[in-house]
């Protein structure tokens, strides 16, 4: 009999071991799941999820219920585990049996399964979840006791237990998700994604077609010329104005005018009754902004305007969906300068070069923030207009001026500051 009353008792105290271990799988898995995949699972249906978030929605309960389990498995095996030393090895039992249970319960009930759980969240939690829903009806008048207690000592020290931290996400944290996914998203699609975030941070300014760029109608030149220029052109829209784009008309698309084209009947009174009214963008305007505003203007290009009404450039939709997708104009109508690759590790650049294209381009972080191309880069740092072959460095970079006039930097040469590349012709 005796042999017998042991081995129940080891029995038991093997299977409070595993409770043990449930319970702690248990807390570490339901705590460890990702909340948003969460929601999508309960949308789409998983028992196991929608169990997982009926019990995440009161998490006082959740915990009194899972605490209250252990504590009470961990104590009837602690006794258990005494009255069997106390049996074998006498009053050196107990001593015996605190060291041993110490060391099992903190292997195979503890540590192996809340690293399992952490490491298997949803494999843990969602079978759990049904178990737990049934125990916490079962310990409902011990759980809301303690939970009672609990919430009172809580609001005695000024946290009210039934305000919850909204689970919303900002754009920063929003962007890290996307960018740690790894490879549960393509690595275009991830750009894609992180290129949406970050039109609330370009404004207009750092993305238009600068006025000296801007290709247009001058309705002050010969009607021979303009007839030239619209049969030639590679663009859908052209802006219309008399002598400069601060005297703009409008907007003329090709398709308005391509029947005046080929029957050579185009006037320039037909060419004003073509266009569209001219459609005004402020500079500082975010692109997220300026995205809806092309959608609820139903329109495709923006004249930008500084502070003081003038034009400094144009905007386009094709511009803004460039900063989600990537690239994808023809190279005939790519307003970038090239940047030219060389064999020494440096690059040749013109002035005119938009600084975030460059960035784009080689993966470099010259600042932005302020002046929008190399040429006002460089001349705010050295507060003049510098002449040929000056050196600086901004940050990791340092620039070489190849050839400059007397009012900007027309091109350069820079490469990283970590580089040393070969002297060029004319080099001290």
């Amino acid at each position: 009999m005796d042999d017998l009353h042991s081995s129940f008792l080891f029995g038991l105290l093997i299977f409070l071991i595993l409770c043990s271990a449930f319970f702690s799988s248990s807390e570490t898995g339901m705590l460890s799941l990702n909340r948003y995949r969460l929601r999508h699972l309960e949308r789409e249906g998983h028992k196991g999820a929608q169990r997982a978030s009926n019990l995440l929605a009161r998490p006082d309960r959740l915990l009194g219920t899972i605490l209250v389990g252990n504590n009470v498995v961990n104590i009837l095996a602690a006794s258990i585990a005494t009255v069997l030393a106390v049996d074998i090895w006498g009053e050196a039992g107990i001593a015996i049996s605190t060291v041993l249970l110490t060391i099992v319960v903190l292997i195979f009930g503890e540590i192996t399964p809340k690293t399992l759980a952490a490491l298997r969240p949803e494999t843990i939690a969602f079978p759990a979840s049904s178990v737990l829903s049934l125990l916490m009806r079962l310990l409902y008048p011990v759980v809301w006791i303690t939970s009672a207690i609990s919430n009172l000592l809580l609001r005695l020290l000024g946290v009210d237990p039934a305000h919850k931290p909204q689970d919303s996400l900002s754009t920063e944290e929003l962007r890290s998700v996307v960018r740690e996914s790894g490879h549960a998203l393509p690595a275009n699609r991830k750009n894609m994604l992180l290129g949406i975030l970050d039109l609330e941070k370009v404004t207009v300014n750092d993305i238009m077609i600068p006025r000296n760029e801007v290709i247009g109608i001058d309705l002050d030149s010969d009607l021979e010329q303009i007839t030239e220029q619209l049969r030639t052109t590679t663009f859908t829209r052209l802006p219309v104005y008399r002598h400069d784009l601060n005297q703009i008309e409008g907007v003329v698309h090709m398709r308005q005018i391509a029947r005046l084209l080929t029957h050579n009947t185009l006037s320039k009174d037909s060419l004003l009754a073509a266009c569209s009214s001219p459609y005004f963008v402020p500079e500082s305007t975010p692109l997220s902004t300026q995205l809806i505003n092309f959608q609820n203007e139903k329109c495709r290009l923006g004249i930008v305007v500084d502070e003081y009404g003038e034009v400094i450039g144009l905007v386009t939709l094709e511009d803004i969906l460039e900063e989600i997708v990537g690239e994808f104009t023809s190279p005939a109508s790519q307003r970038t300068p090239d940047i030219q690759a060389q064999p020494d590790g440096s690059y040749l650049i013109e002035g005119s070069v938009n600084i975030r294209d460059v960035n784009k381009s080689l993966g470099w972080e010259l600042p932005w923030e302020g002046p929008k191309t190399l040429n006002g880069l460089i001349t705010e740092a050295l507060e003049q207009i510098p002449d040929s072959g000056v050196c600086l460095q901004i940050g990791d970079y340092r620039l070489e001026i190849i050839q400059a006039t007397e009012n900007r930097v027309k091109s350069l040469r820079a490469w990283l500051a970590v580089q040393a590349p070969a002297p060029t012709e004319g080099d001290g």
